[in-house]
């Protein structure tokens, strides 16, 4: 897929991909399921509706989220994971128990 990525980039790739402050809040929010945009908009109250659509964009370019349209009025759009945005759940996993250690002050 990327294999013109050096090896010792593999994790600036991953960052691309799933780095800053949204993305990997967005896919925790899909690990439960299928979400709408107005859903999603509610779990994350501080996110703008422009943020929230630039991102689930980039999420749907990079192949971890799949956007679903329904024909009716008005449009009807779901946003779930793929299965390479499924595979993240480990790494959500692990970032979760780091980020409950750091916020409680304790050594990583």
């Amino acid at each position: 897929m990327h294999e013109d990525i050096p090896d010792y980039c593999t994790v600036e790739a991953a960052m691309e991909v799933i780095g800053g402050k949204w993305k990997m809040a967005i896919v925790n929010h899909l690990f439960d399921g299928t979400r709408r945009f107005g859903e999603l908009r509610r779990a994350m109250p501080t996110i703008t509706q422009r943020m929230l659509t630039r991102q689930l964009r980039e999420l749907e370019a990079d192949g971890l989220v799949r956007r679903t349209v329904y024909a009716e009025v008005p449009p009807k759009v779901e946003y779930d994971l793929t299965e390479l945005g499924a595979s993240l759940r480990p790494v959500a996993e692990l970032l979760e128990t780091w980020g409950e250690r750091y916020r409680r002050g304790a050594a990583v």
